[in-house]
């Protein structure tokens, strides 16, 4: 029988190197185990060689989808597999591992090659970025989201009603369902209704309710979404959409709290905090004619505006991230993140449909994607390249430090040139911004936008 009490393929560059790597034999026997493979899994070269690797290597994936064992049936080497392992002391070790096939002097398979690299650190500053970035599954780091991150659970502890203003995408469903289960209703149900996508008749009965003969077909009593959200939360999506006999019927539940079901004269005690939002500039909705100034005021009492994707563009990293956890959860797979000319892509892209479009964008490069990282041809044909508009010129292939001069321009031209206010966007001190822009070589505006923007 083989001795392993030595390690004739141990190589001092092997032992330099910071990923782990072990070799096995035909028999799956470890033949060769680094130094970094001993700091990772917590297990000495001498009691790891001559033993099966799935005795020492404990992962997730060693019982049912080995990628080494895949690699030496098919002869295809798996790269950046995103897997865990239990080291000795029987922690959870996350990891990314590639595969390869060994070969003798005459071209024969003698084993295979396993390398690993601790993700842990990674791991580590990922959830440090949710806990600070996120809340509630809102994601950003710009000023504007961790401004709304602050008052958010300040607004949850009133039962004022809330109009949250923004275009479609940005997010306001996510907003009131935060407002809810931060708010003492959050034991109660969140009911939601598109406002818009109903004509009248309709929608009264959905709110509302309806009794038996009401309407044709109306044979029992239904109940509507207010009965359905007592004591808990209401919904009310693209109000701005309502017709002014809905809005009456509105503005009623909100200076009364009681409704009447259709087809009924008894009144109903409605106990529901109303969460409105819109895509619609309700003020100019007023001053036409169009939307009623009384329902204005009542549900303006709180007003959150969500700003577009595009004017917060420092949150498209954390926002990528979020979303290929999300999917990677979802499908099962290991997508550990995007190619430095998909992130360009990404970044220069206008985003009308706002964070609803890059979610979308994301979960297409899902269904194509089946290697660690999303590529360029994984995304929708739009953002390929296939024309010249796709990319600004020299943005591809984008660096970190051509990121960061990307991200500290664009702030400086949406603010007007105001230094503060462009680095209260970034979520930087002004300090920083200058530091910054001085290293990056970047020539801030003779106009320093104060006087345009009354910030001092």
């Amino acid at each position: 029988m083989k001795d392993f009490d030595t390690d004739p393929l141990q190589d001092p560059i092997l032992d330099s190197i910071n990923d782990g790597v072990f070799t096995v034999d035909n028999q799956w026997r470890i033949t060769s185990f680094n130094r970094a493979a001993e700091r990772i899994t917590g297990v000495k070269r001498k009691d790891a060689l001559g033993r099966p690797c799935c005795e020492v290597f404990r992962a997730s994936i060693c019982e049912t989808a080995c990628a080494l064992r895949q690699t030496l049936a098919n002869g295809r080497p798996v790269v950046n597999k995103a897997v865990y392992i239990l080291d000795a002391r029987g922690n959870r070790v996350p990891i990314s591992i590639s595969t390869a096939v060994l070969k003798d002097s005459r071209g024969n398979v003698s084993g295979g090659v396993e390398t690993f690299r601790d993700l842990s650190l990674v791991e580590d500053l990922r959830k440090e970025l949710e806990s600070k970035y996120s809340f509630a599954d809102i994601v950003g780091r710009s000023r504007v989201m961790q401004d709304l991150f602050q008052i958010l659970p300040r607004i949850a502890e009133s039962d004022s009603t809330v109009l949250i203003e923004g275009a479609s995408g940005t997010g306001k469903e996510l907003v009131a369902r935060a407002i809810h289960s931060l708010s003492s209703r959050r034991k109660k149900r969140f009911v939601a209704l598109n406002c818009g996508a109903l004509p009248d008749t309709l929608l009264e009965s959905e709110l509302f309710g309806h009794k038996a003969g009401a309407f044709t077909d109306a044979r029992k009593d239904k109940a509507g979404r207010f009965a359905a959200a007592e004591g808990g939360t209401i919904f009310l999506d693209e109000i701005g959409d309502v017709s002014p006999a809905m809005q009456a019927r509105l503005l009623r539940v909100l200076q009364e709290r009681v409704y009447e079901p259709l087809g009924s004269v008894e009144p109903v005690t409605a106990d529901v905090r109303i969460v409105a939002a819109t895509n619609r500039d309700l003020s100019k909705l007023v001053k036409k004619g169009t939307f009623r100034e009384d329902l204005f005021y009542r549900i303006h009492v709180i007003r959150l505006t969500l700003p577009k994707l595009r004017d917060r563009r420092e949150d498209l990293p954390l926002l990528i991230e979020h979303f290929i956890a999300k999917f990677n959860r979802l499908q099962g797979k290991d997508v550990l993140g995007v190619s430095d000319e998909v992130l360009a892509r990404l970044m220069n892209h206008e985003y009308p449909g706002n964070v609803r479009e890059l979610e979308n964008i994301i979960e297409h490069a899902f269904v194509l994607c089946h290697g660690a990282l999303i590529q360029i041809e994984h995304l929708p044909p739009e953002l390929r390249g296939d024309d010249e508009h796709a990319t600004a010129p020299g943005i591809a292939g984008m660096t970190l430090e051509a990121m960061e001069r990307f991200l500290i321009a664009d702030a400086l031209r949406r603010h007007g040139g105001n230094r503060k206010a462009a680095a209260d966007a970034l979520g930087i001190n002004p300090s920083t911004l200058f530091r910054k822009a001085k290293s990056l070589r970047i020539e801030l505006p003779k106009n320093d936008g104060r006087r345009k923007t009354g910030r001092r």
